[in-house]
């Protein structure tokens, strides 16, 4: 247990984390250079095509230094805000956290939220400078704003290239000097943290664990704390590039169990493994219970698959934590599921996800936020999505989510995001000038302007310079109305948004016009309206596909034209009573996308 250690790479976006745990797997020789690619342990096809890490990897590599040979187990996290909840998990994991800079663009707000959690986690954490390699690197300025921020010492400051490769093996000194042991007594009863688990259609769902206490053997009779279930260790091991079966998993290791578990609901991410015959007396503190923050509706595109789809959010759960859902159904779009993510770039991945794996075709809602809505006699009614806000009668005020957010930005492009944040309602709280150059922004603003194209938006005006970070602060008081979409006259309840009331004409008006382009022409004409409550605040008109009836009058009366417009006329009133409008899936998406 003397020669294990325990650590994960924690950075801001882009800052090279997974190439810097490349070179670490290079030179410990854990992967071999023909199982050897970029960011080899980003093994999921959407982490390849957009470059960014979705899940934490685990990996063991060997290590000798001075004729001793130590294990260390590494955990590659994401660095995206919407997957802050896997950077949570592996923390526990560890006691030990490399901090990645990179050496061009300093400190960003990931950087900041990512080093509180391991302070909070009592980590050792390592500050390492990646890309000292670039010619704008500028190693001298990152180190002082390190400095400020760790209060550490400027000879504890490593410097490295993930590219190159320079400066790994001081990491790796670094990491056995530093880094403590893992704390355990390897005699006391069983105790593992599953701190994630996967679903694989051979073998059934396999948990990574922590081992904190005492041992697990293959064949041993273990216990799931939380769920009291109990099953036959059939598989134990570590997790190399590979799963590597081992029969015995020590105190202070990574590894993976494999027992035949088959539904997904028996397996809960923070809960202990024990020994049936000897079980631990308390389960271990797990994980605080991730608050989603955006919700959408996801339905199948045929009835029919409703279970198959519950059968697939399920699995994907296992893999993503931070996933909820409960069942719901809505009048336009039959069965389906309130989810909640941590933000817009999770439910795309998600739903990305449930096509590549599981071959899902899914419709997604407008994705919206949690409200309050208080009504007269003082009750207090929870507002997932806009159908369910009561009647503006017995309305008596409604609140809305808060979030306190961190900007970092080069000070040149100050006015233009205090100019976005304004506009998105935002209240200025703060300005801290980091470096001469550099400078703090917060803001508090409502959750619900941030939850589409903020993100989006910042990064574009800014040119990719500006971070951002933000954390809830709780409910405040709003002027919120509910935009309704009506085809026909008809309401379509999956196009219904809350809306701050100074906006609702202008966003009424723009679905209506985006939706006008992308619903298809009828036989009829079609009223695309958008309305609060019984007023209309906007109206559109899908022109009528006619066929021309006058086509075969060579000449001849006009009353004889009249007659045959007429009879047309008279058509396309009776179908308009009995014709229905298809919304496209496009336009469910569309309407997020308004501003463009």
């Amino acid at each position: 247990m003397e020669n294990i250690r325990n650590f994960c790479i924690i950075a801001h976006i882009d800052h090279g984390k997974s190439t810097l745990a490349d070179r670490l797997l290079e030179y410990t020789k854990t992967v071999s250079a023909k199982e050897m690619q970029a960011q080899v342990l980003d093994d999921m096809d959407l982490e390849r095509e957009r470059g960014i890490t979705i899940k934490s990897h685990a990996i063991q590599m060997d290590y000798e230094l001075d004729g001793q040979k130590y294990v260390l187990n590494l955990i590659d996290t994401p660095g995206h805000v919407d997957f802050s909840y896997e950077v949570s998990r592996s923390i526990a994991a560890c006691e030990g956290a490399l901090l990645v800079v990179d050496a061009s663009q300093g400190i960003q707000a990931q950087t900041i939220s990512n080093l509180y959690q391991a302070i909070e986690n009592d980590l050792v954490i390592i500050p390492v400078i990646n890309k000292i390699d670039m010619p704008s690197a500028n190693p001298e300025d990152v180190e002082d704003q390190i400095i400020e921020l760790v209060g550490c010492d400027r000879s504890e400051i490593l410097r490295a290239s993930g590219k190159t490769g320079a400066g790994v093996p001081d990491i790796l000194k670094a990491i056995v000097d530093r880094i403590p042991h893992p704390v355990g007594d390897p005699k006391a009863p069983l105790q593992c943290l599953i701190f994630d688990s996967v679903f694989n259609s051979f073998r059934g769902i396999i948990a990574y664990y922590k081992v904190v206490n005492g041992e697990i053997g293959k064949g041993d009779l273990v216990k799931f704390v939380a769920t009291g279930r109990e099953y036959d260790a059939d598989e134990v091991g570590v997790l190399r590039l590979e799963m590597e079966p081992r029969t015995k998993v020590k105190t202070g290791d990574v590894g993976y169990i494999i027992s035949g578990i088959k539904s997904s609901r028996e397996v809960k991410v923070g809960d202990t493994i024990t020994h049936k015959d000897r079980p631990c007396e308390k389960a271990i503190d797990g994980f605080a219970e991730v608050k989603p923050m955006v919700f959408a509706g996801i339905y199948p595109i045929d009835t029919a698959d409703y279970e198959e789809l519950r059968a697939s959010i399920e699995k994907l759960q296992l893999n993503d934590a931070s996933l909820t859902f409960t069942p719901e159904s809505s009048m336009a779009l039959g069965f389906g599921f309130r989810c909640g993510f941590l933000g817009l770039l999770h439910l795309e991945i998600i739903q990305e996800r449930l096509e590549r794996e599981f071959g899902m075709s899914v419709i997604t809602t407008v994705p919206n936020v949690t409200y309050k809505a208080f009504t007269k006699k003082g009750e207090v009614v929870e507002v997932y999505t806009p159908s369910a806000l009561p009647e503006p009668t017995v309305i008596d005020h409604v609140e809305e989510p808060y979030i306190k957010a961190q900007i970092i930005t080069k000070s040149e492009y100050i006015g233009a995001i205090m100019k976005l944040c304004l506009t998105k309602r935002g209240v200025q709280t703060g300005q801290t000038y980091i470096t001469t150059d550099r400078v703090e922004l917060n803001f508090d603003m409502p959750l619900a302007e941030i939850v589409f194209d903020f993100y989006d938006k910042l990064k574009s005006i800014s040119r990719g310079y500006a971070s951002f970070d933000y954390y809830p602060i709780g409910y405040r008081e709003s002027r919120l109305v509910k935009t309704d979409i009506l085809l026909n006259g008809e309401r379509v309840d999956a196009l219904s948004a809350l809306t701050y009331i100074d906006n609702a004409e202008t966003i009424g008006r723009k679905m209506c016009l985006k939706l006008k382009e992308l619903i298809p022409r009828q036989q009829f004409d079609v009223a695309v309206q958008a309305a609060i409550g019984a007023k209309i605040i906007a109206r559109e008109t899908i022109k009528a596909v006619r066929k021309d009836v006058l086509a075969k009058c060579y000449g001849g009366d006009v009353s004889r034209k009249r007659k045959l417009l007429e009879k047309q006329k008279e058509g396309k009133k009776r179908m308009k009573q009995i014709g229905s409008v298809e919304v496209p899936q496009k336009a469910f998406l569309a309407v997020l996308k308004l501003d463009d």
